[in-house]
């Protein structure tokens, strides 16, 4: 997002320029309605980076305009950002003005809120963290009610934790979810909330097991298990597959099991290619798979992948990059029928766009 690109009352022809843009991506596809689902048009964002740039004894919020790295745009304020995030910024930028100690060679400032007006802020230096700067950490911690990180090379310094608890609401009921400091999460909560809800209803009428490559912290994990019997998801980050596990527990969620490989290491371990210990305790052929979800990065799926999800009935795909996705589908159009898809506007005033995709196996 560039720089001084936000305007709400441009925000609705935006979106409308997406729509058409993905219809007409997409058109080859025979699509069914295009189901779109807007952002708020300011406050949207969970988490924010800002570069800390000194001048004349003082700090300053500052991003760069992509490609120009030299001169920065000093920032006063975020629309884009949680109302947490306006909030706490100035009082912040206030303390550390205030205290040599926490202003000394600080270089980043990293935020983590939540709906559930959580937050964790992350100081990010070029020199060594004391004692001393922990003791002025903490009292900043309780002065703002947030939790801090202190991170520079080599160390990391946690008052308080270094996660927060986010709730999400789908279909009337609320999902509890930790976000650690590190971790993805989806940056825009109340799309996040859209994305959950169109994937439960795309899952309703589905029956059997389901398959989930890319669970993430289980973001989609925790409310698609009430669809079906079992869940059997793969996720390959460490930190997101413990993130799942308390999520799961979190929420009563008793029917998934999570392994930590990646998506390419689970096709060759279902087509039989090869044994993985990681999977000892796991029975693959005591599921009825029915369905499987993926939500890849950018580059979309592997191409052994897409052979494996072309051999389920049905296929929920969510796509971060609406390019890798068109590739994706010229494959899996060839045996499946895309039923529901869905444009999510997760970074509104961007060319960005996250779909989504349900697929049925075609007649023979």
């Amino acid at each position: 997002m560039a720089i001084n690109s936000v305007y709400p009352d441009q925000y609705q022809q935006q979106l409308e320029d997406k729509t058409q843009r993905i219809s007409e991506q997409f058109k080859a596809f025979d699509l069914p309605e295009l189901e779109v689902f807007p952002s708020p048009q300011s406050h949207y964002r969970m988490r924010a980076e800002f570069k800390i740039w000194h001048e004349e004894g003082r700090a300053h919020y500052a991003m760069y305009e992509p490609g120009e790295y030299k001169k920065p745009f000093i920032i006063d304020e975020f629309p884009v950002g949680s109302l947490l995030i306006n909030a706490l910024m100035p009082k912040l930028l206030a303390a550390i003005n205030a205290d040599e100690l926490l202003s000394k060679r600080l270089f980043q400032v990293e935020f983590l809120t939540t709906l559930s007006h959580q937050a964790v802020i992350s100081l990010i230096y070029h020199r060594p963290l004391t004692d001393e700067w922990e003791a002025k950490a903490t009292q900043l911690a309780s002065d703002l009610g947030v939790h801090v990180i202190g991170r520079s090379r080599k160390q990391k310094r946690v008052i308080g934790q270094d996660f927060v608890i986010e709730t999400l609401a789908v279909n009337g009921k609320e999902y509890h979810y930790q976000q650690v400091e590190t971790g993805f999460t989806q940056p825009n909560a109340r799309v996040c909330e859209s994305m959950l809800g169109w994937a439960l209803s795309a899952a309703a009428p589905l029956t059997g097991d389901l398959l989930e490559l890319y669970c993430g912290n289980g973001n989609f994990t925790v409310p698609l298990a009430e669809a079906f019997d079992k869940v059997l998801a793969t996720e390959i980050s460490k930190t997101s597959v413990n993130s799942a596990l308390f999520n799961l527990h979190t929420n009563g969620v008793e029917n998934v099991d999570i392994v930590r490989m990646s998506s390419e290491e689970f096709s060759q371990a279902m087509d039989k290619v090869r044994s993985f210990r990681r999977l000892k305790e796991i029975d693959l052929d005591s599921y009825q798979f029915s369905t499987i979800f993926v939500d890849p990065p950018r580059a979309g799926l592997d191409e052994h992948t897409t052979a494996v999800v072309k051999g389920f009935e049905n296929i929920l795909y969510v796509s971060c990059n609406p390019e890798t996705l068109a590739r994706d589908l010229q494959s899996i159009t060839q045996s499946h029928q895309i039923e529901k898809f869905a444009l999510f506007d997760q970074f509104p005033y961007t060319h960005h766009v996250e779909c989504g995709a349900l697929l049925t196996k075609r007649p023979l």
